[in-house]
């Protein structure tokens, strides 16, 4: 099992990125709060990862916290929650945020994030409700990160955001719909992914 990496950040397109370590290349996904907090291309960083081995796949996810690591380990043993709908779990929510959620049974709010209908939501909120005291998360509001997100010169921030979601499982309308309502499209593509999060959860 690989629990951790610590190299040096070579690639980051969400939800996947690159991190080079004793001169391999390990091939990661992580969910946008993890990318949020991402030091800039060719800086050192130490991620806690979770490897998971299938017959037709080997995947490594990356987070920046234990916390984040903790929840996605928990969130993928309930049926109906993949890999991917954990991430998209964690990009729209921080762990604060779910144990709010899980407390205050909004299951309007979990159903606003991709991949989760009312029977997902709903098992989520039982199951969890019994593993949070286990988890240990903190229950109150988590500050963001004051890393940016840094593209490569000369993409489109816009595009870079449209494509982000659409990775994390939002449909592509979706994605460009919450996109296009976002203010200041001038920018960092971190602020754009960020606005249209907050538009997606109040849909």
């Amino acid at each position: 099992m690989i629990g951790q990496l610590r190299g040096i950040l070579i690639e980051k397109q969400p939800p996947h990125l690159m991190v080079e370590v004793n001169g391999v290349g390990y091939c990661l996904q992580a969910p946008l709060s993890t990318f949020f907090s991402l030091p800039e291309i060719g800086q050192p960083l130490v991620l806690r990862t979770h490897f998971i081995v299938r017959e037709d796949a080997q995947l490594l996810f990356g987070f920046a916290t234990q916390e984040e690591c903790r929840l996605f380990q928990e969130l993928i043993k309930i049926s109906g929650v993949g890999p991917k709908v954990a991430l998209a779990i964690l990009s729209g929510l921080s762990p604060a945020d779910f144990v709010e959620v899980i407390l205050s049974q909004e299951i309007a709010r979990l159903q606003r994030l991709p991949g989760i209908g009312a029977k997902t939501a709903q098992r989520i909120l039982v199951e969890m409700q019994d593993r949070l005291p286990k988890l240990n998360l903190p229950s109150t509001k988590m500050q963001p990160g004051s890393s940016s997100l840094q593209m490569n010169v000369g993409d489109d921030p816009l595009e870079e955001a449209i494509a982000a979601l659409v990775a994390l499982g939002y449909k592509s309308f979706e994605a460009t719909k919450a996109v296009g309502k976002v203010k200041n499209t001038a920018q960092s593509c971190e602020h754009i992914i960020k606005e249209a999060l907050q538009g997606l959860a109040k849909v």
